[in-house]
Formats: structure tokens, sequence, C-alpha cells
């Protein structure tokens, strides 16, 4: 009764979310790529090469913020099902959060110490892979509150219950593993006066219970963090316009496969990239 309570709340927040986006006091839409060759995938003791193509938006209006990203990864051959050319998949990531002290028309209740305001966030992951031998279509929601730090630029960190369900090749099906928290930030923070940004966000999950084989799940860590150099000047641009970086994502236990057990190094990735973004 609570998960489908929270499910309602989740949903009311990101129609909420949908249309104070048409009324938004600062926006920030941009499409990227990014590239790596040591990318995991559990079960496959492969390093996979992937260029991951992706839209980007985030947008503040009066109540709060909207984040949106979709990416569209290509896998190389090691990527793949009975020697198809690779894997494809498309990810979707939506994130609104609502501040309680705009709500509240006073940002300054919320704001003491090292806080700037305090919110609910909510939102949903979507996935749909091709090509592989396991060829996910995640579906997940995600509700809780926010805390955001008053630092430059910004540093929001969320405890996030998440629903998850999977349907996979081998289960057609959809499974629903159990309800399961998750600690994540984002931030994005101004190098002093230079051209630079540290970037990024961290995931810890708890186990999900039984996976659909009815085996256990772990724990998983997923950071990915970079820095982003605005190379808008370069080329006579306005600033922020084009931006490129290195970035590195650490992700152990991925998909909560045990990394120490039959998923092995390809559930532990360890993957360093380039990236690029034109901003509009």
């Amino acid at each position: 009764m609570f998960a489908k309570k929270s499910i309602v709340a989740a949903s009311v927040l990101l129609a909420v979310g949908i249309t104070g986006a048409s009324a938004a006091d600062w926006s920030d839409t941009y499409i990227g790529w990014r590239y790596g060759t040591q990318f995991g995938e559990p079960f496959n003791k492969n390093d996979i090469r992937k260029n991951i193509f992706n839209f980007g938006h985030v947008s503040g209006y009066k109540y709060g913020t909207n984040f949106l990203n979709v990416d569209m990864l290509l896998s190389d051959d090691k990527d793949s099902l009975n020697g198809s050319s690779g894997a494809h998949e498309a990810y979707v990531v939506y994130r609104h959060t609502l501040d309680f002290g705009k709500i509240a028309g006073k940002p300054e209740m919320f704001k003491w110490g090292p806080l700037r305001g305090v919110g609910f966030t909510a939102g949903f992951d979507y996935n749909n892979k091709s090509g592989d031998s396991y060829q996910s279509r995640k579906r997940m929601l995600v509700a809780g509150p926010t805390v955001m730090f008053d630092v430059p630029g910004f540093l929001n960190v969320s405890v996030l219950q998440l629903w998850e369900s999977n349907a996979p090749r081998t289960h057609p099906q959809r499974y629903h593993y159990d309800a399961h928290p998750m600690l994540t930030a984002a931030w994005g923070i101004p190098l002093g006066s230079l051209p630079l940004s540290f970037e990024g966000y961290l995931n810890y999950i708890a186990s999900k219970g039984k996976n659909e084989f009815g085996g256990p799940t772990k724990p998983e860590t997923n950071i990915d963090a970079m820095i982003m150099y605005d190379a808008s000047s370069l080329v006579g641009a306005k600033a922020k316009t084009f931006r490129v970086g290195l970035e590195y994502q650490y992700w152990r236990n991925k998909f909560g496969n045990d990394h120490k057990g039959a998923a092995g190094d390809g559930a532990f990735a360890k993957t360093p990239m380039i990236r690029a973004e034109y901003h509009f």
C-alpha cells in the first residue's frame, strides 16, 4: 500500500514538473557525445567500446527544478548476442525536485548552516537494450527527500526509494525487485575563475532482494565524475556553448551483480572516457 501511494505521489510530482517546465525561469539544453574503450557488463569478461550520444535538459521554475537525460549507447561486437554487430541501448532519466522554501514563498526558511534548501525529488528511469544476451527492459520509479548545499554551483544529496522492474529476453514476464533505497549526490562546481568545472554524480544503491533467477543481489556503488573545460572562446562562441572534458566511471557490483561471483569482472566497471557537449 505504501509503495502504491508513493508511486501515485511521484506521478503527481512528475505532472507538476512537466507543467512547470513550460514556464521556466532558466534552462540549459544540450547534446553530447562520450567515448570509452573499457566499459564492462556483468557476465561478460571483455572490455567493451561504446559511443554514447545524449540529449540533456535542466531547468528551474517557480517551485523547483527539472532534469532530463536521454542516452543512446552503441556498443561494439564485444557486447553482442550470437556474433551480432553490437548492442544498442536507450536509457532515459528524469528527475523533478520541489523546493520547499520556494513553495512557501520564503527561500530562507530552510537555509541554515551549509544548507541552501530542502526539497522532495521524484522521477523515473527507463531503458531498452537489444543485441546482447540479456536485453534489459528496466522500468523504475524513484521518490524521496533532497537537501541542497550552499556551494558555488550546486551540490544536491537525496535519499530515494526505488521501485524497479525488468523483463529481459530470458524472462518475458516482468519481474519486480524488492523496493530498496539509494543515497545519491549530484554536483556541478566551478573551479575558481578558471574555465573548468568538476561535475558528476554518486549513487549508493542497497540490495534489491532476489534477482529474477532467484539469486541474491548486492549493494552497488556507481560514481561518474568529470572535469569539463569551456572551450567556447576558442571558436568565438559565447561562454558555456562548447565544452569538452575527461570523465571516469567507477561501478562496483553493476546492476546489483556480485563482481566476485559468476558475474565476474564485467560487474566492476572502471571506465575512462572523453566527452564533448554543445549547449543551445
